[in-house]
């Protein structure tokens, strides 16, 4: 622990203050401290002293034990906000997260101190018109982990221990490990996306673009029973990612052109340039999920093509109840998470880990060990 939260924490236990005023929080007396990673600003990253309450009635502490390193995670520490989501305080980053029991609050039912957990980053309101419709994903006042979509800021779950509501905690199947399980955040994702597009089974798809949501998109074609997946990529090694995962072919569009056209097409990244590719290589009257997050403003769209192709043109957010499914599809299929993580770091260790993540040519998904 920093020194200067080995000095917070003294004068918590001391009693000789109120309140602890430190870069990441205001911490209460009722409050003990943990380590969290906190994006200041671009590039501007810090482990410091973040507030760990006692859990309220219907909360629990996590002593957390894995975290995936998110794209938006990388958008944050690049350039300070993710799209519309713009940092205005500092904020504790990370939501794909596990961890282990530490307490429970007095009316939580059916979990037990010790047993591992996966961490479902969402809160719905509840209450909204898109609650009330059971499109809990589209929440007009979601919080979710490690966001700053809203004032003020969500904190994500990169820290030592964190207290939570207990409806966001996820029991694991059996032999699923804490360091697999954390992956279920990402391939929810993937899954939420494929039913988007409807029944796979039997299908020819093409996956535009290898990163880690593209290349759970390939593990979900394959559980679901897609005949032919295609993906494409500007890397070799993420290309070789998605063979191991079950693709059918694997193309380098620096070098080759695809010409064939298929079924659905899930346009994973999220690069302006790349969508006219996406519409040309989809079948008239076939299905086109977007599935990668363009920048935010206008992008120049040969809309006239969708029309003339009739083409079904689908958006896609987040996921809703597919976390469960997420977890038990990682149970059966270990080597799905063992294929996609490449690298893993300790927390100290964060500056190195957000170093190689972007560097495609060598990792697809980074873990930060949130123990060590």
């Amino acid at each position: 622990m920093a020194r200067h939260t080995r000095a917070a924490v003294a004068l918590l236990q001391a009693g000789s203050i109120l309140n602890v005023y430190t870069e990441a929080s205001h911490i209460n007396i009722g409050s003990c401290l943990t380590e969290a990673l906190v994006i200041h600003a671009p590039h501007d990253l810090r482990l410091d002293p973040a507030p760990l309450p006692q859990p309220g009635p219907d909360e629990v502490r996590v002593n957390m034990a894995w975290g995936g390193i998110c794209g938006s995670d990388l958008h944050y520490f690049a350039h300070g906000g993710v799209g519309a989501s713009v940092l205005h305080a500092p904020m504790v980053l990370g939501h794909e997260v596990s961890g282990t029991i530490d307490a429970l609050g007095c009316d939580v039912k059916g979990f037990s101190a010790g047993e591992a957990v996966a961490i479902h980053p969402a809160q719905p309101c509840g209450h909204c018109p898109e609650c009330a419709r059971e499109q809990r994903n589209l929440c007009r006042n979601m919080r979710f982990l490690g966001s700053a979509a809203r004032n003020p800021h969500t904190d994500g779950g990169f820290r030592r221990a964190m207290t939570l509501k207990a409806t966001q905690l996820h029991s694991l199947p059996p032999g699923l490990t804490l360091r697999r399980a954390c992956l279920a955040e990402p391939l929810s994702v993937a899954l939420h996306a494929i039913a988007r597009a409807g029944d796979v089974r039997g299908r020819s798809v093409m996956v535009q673009g290898a990163g880690p949501i593209g290349l759970l998109i390939v593990a979900g074609l394959v559980h679901h029973g897609a005949k032919r997946i295609v993906v494409t990529d500007l890397e070799d090694f993420p290309l070789q990612c998605a063979t191991r995962l079950g693709a059918s072919r694997c193309y380098n569009t620096r070098h080759t052109v695809v010409e064939e056209e298929f079924d659905i097409l899930f346009e994973a990244t999220g690069v302006p340039a790349a969508l006219p590719a996406a519409i040309t290589r989809t079948r008239r009257g076939g299905i086109l999920v977007q599935v990668g997050m363009f920048p935010p403003g206008d992008i120049d769209v040969p809309i006239a093509q969708i029309i003339s192709r009739e083409l079904d043109f689908r958006g896609t957010f987040r996921f809703d109840t597919e976390f469960d499914a997420a977890l038990a599809l990682l149970a059966e299929r270990p080597e799905i998470a063992d294929i996609l993580v490449t690298q893993q770091f300790p927390l100290s260790d964060f500056a190195a880990a957000f170093a190689l993540a972007p560097d495609r040519r060598q990792a697809a998904k980074i873990l930060l060990s949130l123990n060590s």
